[in-house]
């Protein structure tokens, strides 16, 4: 039997070129079949019904004006908040008119989470080079979302980027920078705040008592201890000390290329590294359509699918709704979670 929800999720449009819309219309399409909770999208509606001629697929879209006629509806039809788009819409043609649509969708699905009219933020997928046209000044959806939080309430933001799917939950310390970048940008600091953000959302969202964190060397087999680079030794280990001490459990720094089979798996609830690909690349190989991005040591909820806009294949029905479908309900399991403690 479906859980009743309070109030509905608010889904970012995210790039409109893009599948957002296509994945939009199929998780909607099956809402009923996998116990979706309400949703309403926030974006363009002329896109969506655009769309969903050329997929063939028979979606009533029904605009609305508040969060809260959302949930009476869902059933019949796809709610949508409207933001237009900017321009008409070609599906696999980015056009940097569509940003400024595609960032105010951000911020109001956040204003509505934050005024308590939604339950949680998911966001489709956007293009950070269409976005840097238009001057947007983030590197992505994680450092956008910081800022309105703090915007929001007043207070400095630390987010935390993790990937969690079935097999692995991962976390990269470093974000969106270049490779070269993260020996400079690693700091004891960074790993320990990064850490302790991670150990009490998972306490406090998704119900584990006691998180067990491994984390990961920079350097091949951690550095060797310092025979192949030095931050394993000199920057790592230190801040796994320091978390220690707090009582947090945490071990490494790990070589890598361990961390990820099976029976590793099993010794840990969350896998921090030190770079994106490190974390992104085993989190994506072990639930490519089942992995959700989640926003932790944000003060509101966030999830989104784990994948790009891949306009290659948007409009010509090849796109896959998993880890959207993944993403609302991770975003419901932990907006409810959070609603429980208030």
């Amino acid at each position: 039997m479906a859980i009743p929800f309070s109030r509905p999720l608010a889904l970012s449009q995210g790039d409109p070129a893009g599948i957002g819309p296509d994945i939009t219309l199929m998780a909607w399409l099956r809402r009923r079949e996998l116990g979706l909770p309400p949703f309403f999208l926030i974006g363009d509606p002329d896109v969506l019904a655009l769309r969903a001629r050329q997929l063939d697929l028979a979606v009533s879209i029904r605009e609305i004006d508040k969060a809260s006629e959302a949930a009476g509806m869902f059933a019949d039809a796809l709610p949508v908040m409207t933001v237009p788009a900017g321009i008409e819409v070609v599906a696999g043609e980015p056009h940097a008119a569509t940003a400024k649509g595609t960032i105010a969708a951000i911020e109001k699905a956040v204003s509505l989470v934050i005024t308590g009219e939604a339950l949680a933020v998911v966001t489709n997928p956007i293009a950070k080079a269409v976005l840097y046209e238009a001057g947007f000044r983030f590197p992505g959806h994680t450092e956008f979302l910081a800022d309105l939080a703090a915007r929001a309430t007043g207070r400095p933001v630390t987010p935390v980027m993790m990937l969690s799917g079935p097999k692995l939950r991962a976390i990269p310390v470093t974000i969106h920078i270049p490779v070269r970048d993260v020996p400079q940008a690693l700091t004891e600091e960074l790993i320990v705040e990064t850490c302790r953000i991670a150990h009490e959302d998972l306490r406090q969202r998704f119900g584990i008592e006691t998180p067990r964190l491994a984390v990961a060397g920079l350097n091949p087999h951690a550095g060797e201890g310092g025979a192949i680079g030095k931050e394993d030794e000199d920057v790592i280990r230190p801040a796994i000390e320091r978390l220690r001490d707090e009582g947090i459990d945490a071990i490494g720094p790990l070589p890598a290329d361990t961390m990820f089979h099976d029976e590793a798996r099993a010794r840990y609830d969350v896998a921090v590294c030190m770079y994106h690909d490190q974390a992104l690349i085993p989190a994506k190989a072990l639930g490519f359509d089942d992995s959700v991005n989640v926003t932790l040591g944000l003060p509101f909820v966030r999830t989104s699918p784990d994948h790009g806009t891949a306009f290659g294949i948007a409009g010509k029905g090849l796109a896959r709704e998993q880890s959207l479908v993944a993403a609302l309900k991770l975003a419901a399991q932990l907006g409810r979670s959070a609603e429980s403690r208030r």
